[in-house]
């Protein structure tokens, strides 16, 4: 008879149709099931980052990344916010020792059932007020979720500083992509129209199922595992006397396909594979696969979406010079959501 844990390889562990035989049958600490029963259950999980030296690494990060940020003109209200700092791991080792946490790896291999890697990094100096998104639009794997994010606290996160929000339980809620919303995939250089349209579908999402937002107030050190599909964002930094210093580290998973839904449209030949994606432990780049069988390169190379020429360039000498109308909100959220997921 086929193992429980055998049975739908192409399905993470922590969300198998079947997680209660996963639970009796794994062989997990106490500690593992704990954090696998959170994430299946809620779509997040808290525990403790185990680094004796986080105070060492939290300091070096504030003096290196977050110090020479405009804080003057943040405080005074000249600007809105403060650049978030990605990829830093390519340049600042305890940005990378975090990022490449063996404990962390391990109990996400452990939990998913597969093999995970560190491939982004993201640091935020204040409260990043995103608007409430799921990563999977940007970040999405074939088998899907097989994607997770990891967000750590380097200081006390206290109310106004614009803590962390989620909506409990939402991992569960319908995905819905660009044939849902009656949409092909945009051009490459034309995102911004097409997550802006998602908004008030999440939106909604949340209104239907009447869930309310839950801030995470953490302790420094302590650190949230969130899914894939997890609706979370950014509480409003109303308090500019705090900073919420913290880092998040994206993980995908060995054998998956990699690609970004948002800029895609399968059926019409286009999918925006995720081709340079690197394990940012050894620098190895992950081959796009599924059941061990490479994704073909002539296929990539075909169906990857390119940029359009036309969309790219003013049609007028005269647009060059023109004034841009200020972002509407809704164009700032967009901003907000596509500069903190790297896209």
């Amino acid at each position: 008879m086929t193992s429980v844990l055998d049975l739908l390889p192409g399905v993470p562990l922590v969300e198998s149709p079947f997680f209660e035989e996963v639970l009796a049958v794994a062989g997990w600490d106490a500690e593992t099931r704990r954090i696998a029963t959170d994430l299946n259950r809620d779509g997040f999980a808290v525990f403790d980052f185990p680094d004796p030296e986080l105070d060492a690494l939290a300091e070096d990060i504030d003096r290196n990344l977050f110090a020479p940020l405009a804080w003057e003109d943040w405080r005074a209200g000249r600007v809105d916010e403060l650049d978030r700092v990605g990829d830093a791991w390519t340049r600042n080792d305890s940005v990378r020792r975090i990022a490449t946490n063996a404990y962390v790896a391990e109990l996400l291999s452990r939990i998913y059932g597969r093999r995970a890697f560190p491939f982004q990094t993201l640091n935020f100096a204040i409260g990043s007020q995103q608007a409430a998104h799921i990563d999977l639009i940007h970040f999405a794997s074939t088998p899907q979720n097989f994607m997770c994010g990891v967000w750590l606290a380097l200081e006390d996160i206290a109310e106004g500083a614009g803590p962390l929000i989620y909506y409990p339980g939402s991992h569960r809620w319908p995905v819905y992509l660009n044939e849902h919303i009656g949409r092909p995939g945009p051009p490459a250089n034309k995102i911004d129209e097409r997550l802006e349209m998602y908004l008030p579908v999440w939106d909604r999402q949340r209104q239907a199922a009447g869930v309310e937002p839950v801030r995470f107030h953490p302790k420094k050190g302590q650190a949230l595992i969130w899914a894939a599909g997890l609706h979370h964002g950014g509480a409003p930094h109303t308090d500019r006397t705090k900073s919420r210093h913290s880092q998040v580290t994206h993980y995908m998973f060995e054998d998956c396909a990699y690609w970004t839904p948002l800029a895609s449209a399968p059926f019409a030949g286009q999918i925006a594979f995720r081709r340079q994606l690197s394990d940012i432990r050894t620098g190895e780049v992950m081959a796009n696969r599924i059941c061990g069988v490479p994704t073909p390169e002539a296929f990539m190379d075909i169906a990857t979406p390119q940029p359009d020429p036309a969309l790219s360039a003013p049609s007028h000498p005269a647009a060059v010079s023109a004034p841009a109308p200020p972002p509407s909100l809704a164009h700032r959220a967009v901003r907000r959501v596509r500069r903190l997921l790297g896209a």
